[in-house]
């Protein structure tokens, strides 16, 4: 129950995020990284900053520290996702022992004061704790950093049944606009309730979700063209939620019941039906000031400074704290083989047959889904419902020289264990 609260939680606060964020260049945020870190320093705040805090998570102070830490032994219970928290205070600030209690163990490091040598630290902290994915934390450090609060999530999950690559436009697909070669992945599967139109206030979403291993699925999603990202975004989060209609493939009706997606009936040799998937390869990169909608996190009060009011004084005694950066650094992407994400947030204080003559004897429906532009994805924990990255693709990768596909896939997707 518990950690279903605090599912719950962190992805309302992901809705509100996704309806603000602005994916003009496409985007990708990790609110499973931003709610933990607020969640715990809640009880640490002035009334005002509590009171802020509370608004932003959903919860009163001390039951988001409680959810807050569930989320966390979540994050390390699932088995495609990596994470770790760290803390670095400076060598006067003594953070009071009730609120280190509520941390996990060996998290907390001290910064030098020397913003050089601690810069390195931080990066090489980042760059560990995301396998190189993100090379340096997100937040400036300088002399009068007296602490940084950080979280680092990494999702690294395989296809159970991998794409294959498509040079063109694939077959079927009429409706391409990416206004340029881009490079297709394409499957088939027998299973019709991958696919599934999402009736929300934004108008028909077309849903196709991808299962990995480790329990993680990504979820595409292709809303009308008119639709706004965020609303598009909102919309694929609540529905784990049950908060709208979800109709899936096998119980749709013939023609186009959704964005991009088409089915029909066609004469089969097999008596199973089809599932023709067709998504662009991509990689989306994004770096956030949360500080710049702080009302949307509970930020305001502890983001402005003061020379006489201390916003953490749960946190520690001593001169006012308060919030002079907080930020994520994220990455995402899909390819042939898998899924990959990272991120960091810190809060700085301060797949031919034989030919055959006979009538097909089987008369199967074929449904066909193309991703021809601009669109949004989830990664998802299945059992949960968590999400760990939901973003949006605007600039997929472009169609790749032929001889360079293998070098791509050594590279990309080697083996790293």
């Amino acid at each position: 129950m518990s950690r279903a609260g605090a599912v719950r939680a962190a992805n309302a606060l992901g809705v509100r995020w996704a309806e603000q964020a602005d994916p003009a260049g496409g985007t990708v945020l990790v609110p499973a990284g931003v709610w933990p870190l607020l969640g715990l320093l809640a009880p640490a705040g002035s009334p005002e900053v509590r009171g802020e805090l509370a608004q932003a998570l959903g919860l009163p102070p001390a039951a988001a520290a409680d959810r807050a830490r569930d989320l966390l032994g979540l994050l390390r219970d699932v088995p495609a996702v990596r994470s770790a928290l760290g803390l670095w205070t400076a060598p006067w600030l003594r953070p009071h022992p009730e609120w280190l209690s509520g941390l996990p163990a060996d998290v907390h490091g001290r910064l030098t004061g020397d913003a050089e040598e601690d810069r390195r630290q931080l990066d090489a902290w980042a760059e560990a704790a995301t396998d190189g994915q993100i090379d340096a934390m997100p937040v400036e450090v300088d002399p009068d950093t007296r602490l940084v609060l950080a979280a680092a999530l990494t999702v690294r999950t395989d296809w159970i049944r991998p794409f294959g690559e498509v040079h063109g436009v694939p077959y079927g697909m009429d409706d391409d606009g990416w206004g340029r070669p881009v490079r297709y992945l394409s499957r088939w599967t027998s299973m019709l309730d991958r696919v599934a139109v999402l009736d929300t206030p934004a108008g028909l979403v077309t849903e196709v979700r991808v299962l990995g291993y480790g329990d993680i699925s990504v979820h595409l999603l292709l809303g009308e063209p008119d639709a706004r990202p965020g609303q598009v975004l909102a919309a694929g989060i609540e529905v784990l939620n049950q908060r709208h209609r979800r109709t899936t493939a096998d119980r749709l009706p013939d023609g186009s019941p959704g964005p991009g997606l088409t089915i029909a009936r066609i004469a089969r040799y097999q008596p199973e039906d089809l599932l023709a998937v067709n998504v662009p390869q991509f990689t989306v990169e994004a770096d956030h000031d949360l500080l710049a909608r702080a009302a949307l996190f509970g930020l305001t009060t502890l983001g402005t400074r003061s020379e006489t009011e201390h916003r953490l004084p749960g946190l520690a005694d001593g001169e006012p704290l308060y919030l002079n950066s907080a930020r994520q650094r994220a990455t995402a992407t899909f390819g042939p083989i898998g899924f990959r994400a990272a991120s960091v947030t810190a809060l700085g204080g301060g797949a031919g047959g034989a030919e055959v003559t006979r009538r097909p004897p089987y008369l199967q429906r074929i449904a066909r889904v193309g991703f021809g532009r601009p669109f949004g994805f989830l990664a998802v924990h299945r059992t949960s419902g968590l999400v760990l990255a939901a973003g949006w693709v605007t600039d997929p990768d472009p169609e790749p020289e032929a001889d360079s596909v293998e070098k791509w896939l050594d590279e990309e997707w080697s083996d790293e264990d």
